[in-house]
């Protein structure tokens, strides 16, 4: 039977591909450690278990909670499920398997104490970022095999949509939880000023499935009707090559400016002159640059297919949700041109985003787990 237990003083253990300080780390990263932040400050002992990059510690302990890095982008699997074997991973009360498209089979090591956090379902990533066999082999394992090894097991995810798509998969609905992503919302003392010229931002890796050269297509296409329009790019990434190629062959190397990753308050920086953000991911979780975004009143246009940004983003309040790259010109352009309508939907952004706390975030994981674990 269930039954409700206190979390203070539990061992939790959360297998991760990666933290947020890995240059390909990013929102869903963010969503782990400030959960983990918050059980580590309610009492719990805490371990990440994560993988290792160059000039990164092995070992960490960071905000009461201890990172330890071990394997690269495949071989943190084995690292995290060795950790669960041993004789410290044993002793753990809880473990949270963060599947990022493959899980950590943690089901292999024990039979109580799961839980499965899933950001999205990457039924298109996979065949984006590994045409051929690989991806059929790696979506074979998200959308048939990891479902029946974590049969039974709470899910947490970070909105409706992923929701859906893992109902979609065979997960029971019962077993599934929305845990929205939390935001730091700064004091509107701290906020700057927007750019005089006309700034659109994209924040966020520079990874195929991102889609951010479609940023530069509506750059393209809107070069009469917005002569000094300018594009940031706030994130970097192996794609970072294809996009300055694509910068190069559109002519846009005047109005475009990659600064790579910057620190929090650089990036907020870059998001006080922006007038929009464009986020043309496949697909989102939740959108936690969208949120990043709001909280500096900046109004964000997504697409419709990319899931969780349509809760994200309310549609013509806070900013756009489009079909399409047609769709996503059009809007932007009528944002650009139309100042009472970009600040009305940027005051509504700020608005909404105060709403979403990293510790309404926090108490709502640990509730999940105090309601759902079996002793």
């Amino acid at each position: 039977m269930q039954r409700t237990r206190r979390s203070a003083g539990r061992r939790v253990v959360l297998l991760t591909w990666r933290d947020s300080t890995h240059p390909e780390g990013g929102g869903s990263e963010k969503f782990v450690e400030r959960v983990a932040e918050h059980l580590a400050a309610r009492g719990d002992d805490v371990t990440i278990c994560c993988a290792a990059y160059p000039d990164a510690p092995r070992d960490e302990r960071r905000r009461g909670v201890y990172l330890r890095r071990r394997g690269g982008r495949l071989t943190v699997y084995l690292h995290g499920l060795a950790y669960l074997l041993g004789p410290t991973g044993r002793r753990a009360d809880v473990v949270v398997d963060v599947q990022n498209g493959i899980p950590f089979f943690s089901t292999f090591a024990r039979r109580r104490g799961v839980v499965v956090l899933v950001h999205h379902v990457h039924r298109e990533q996979w065949q984006i970022i590994y045409p051929g066999l690989v991806g059929r082999v790696g979506w074979w394992i998200e959308s048939r095999l990891a479902p029946r090894l974590y049969r039974g097991r709470p899910y947490i995810t970070v909105s409706n949509a992923s929701r859906s798509d893992l109902i979609q998969l065979g997960v029971a609905p019962a077993d599934i939880e929305v845990v929205h992503n939390g935001i730091d919302v700064p004091h509107p003392d701290r906020l700057g000023t927007p750019a005089s010229a006309p700034t659109i931002c994209v924040l966020g890796r520079l990874v195929p499935h991102k889609q951010a050269e479609h940023a530069l297509d509506v750059a393209a296409a809107l070069r009469t009707s917005v002569p000094d329009l300018r594009v940031e790019f706030v994130g970097d990434g192996w794609w970072r090559e294809h996009i300055e190629q694509r910068v190069a062959e559109l002519g846009l190397a005047d109005r475009v400016t990659l600064h790579g990753h910057l620190s929090d308050d650089d990036r907020d920086t870059v998001l006080d002159r922006s007038w929009l953000l464009l986020v043309p991911s496949v697909k989102e979780g939740w959108g936690i640059n969208i949120m990043e975004a709001a909280t500096r009143g900046v109004p964000a246009l997504a697409y419709a297919s990319a899931g969780g940004v349509t809760e994200a983003i309310v549609d013509g309040e806070t900013g756009w949700i489009v079909d399409d790259l047609d769709g996503l010109q059009k809007r932007a352009e009528e944002l650009l041109l139309d100042p009472t309508l970009r600040r009305w939907m940027g005051r509504n952004a700020r608005a909404r985003a105060a709403r979403f706390t990293w510790d309404s975030t926090g108490e709502q994981f640990q509730d999940v787990l105090d309601r759902r674990l079996v002793d």
